[in-house]
């Protein structure tokens, strides 16, 4: 019987491109309010970015610029339907 091993060819990230990944993830979090919406964004090929923004960001500082700047002119979303939740249950406990 053959036994199977788990490869060890991982792709591993340097430090600065682990904080460039969790910089432009939690960017984008924030940016357009909806976990698919960023996801999604993070994940496509951008065709005015030329790549994927996840990876764009993560290759180099300048990478990292131009998804920055991307998500900024991108229209900001509204409040989650989580954070709506929390702002009513807020003002009623206010105002019961």
């Amino acid at each position: 019987m053959r036994q199977f091993y788990k490869s060890n060819v991982v792709s591993r990230l340097a430090p600065e491109q682990i904080e460039r990944q969790g910089h432009i993830s939690r960017l984008a979090f924030e940016t357009l309010r909806q976990p698919a919406e960023a996801i999604t964004f993070l994940n496509t090929h951008h065709a005015a970015l030329g790549g994927r923004p996840i990876d764009l960001a993560i290759a180099s500082p300048e990478g990292l610029l131009n998804v920055v700047r991307a998500l900024s002119a991108m229209p900001i979303a509204g409040p989650s339907a989580a954070e709506e939740a929390d702002a009513s249950g807020a003002s009623s406990a206010k105002n019961p």
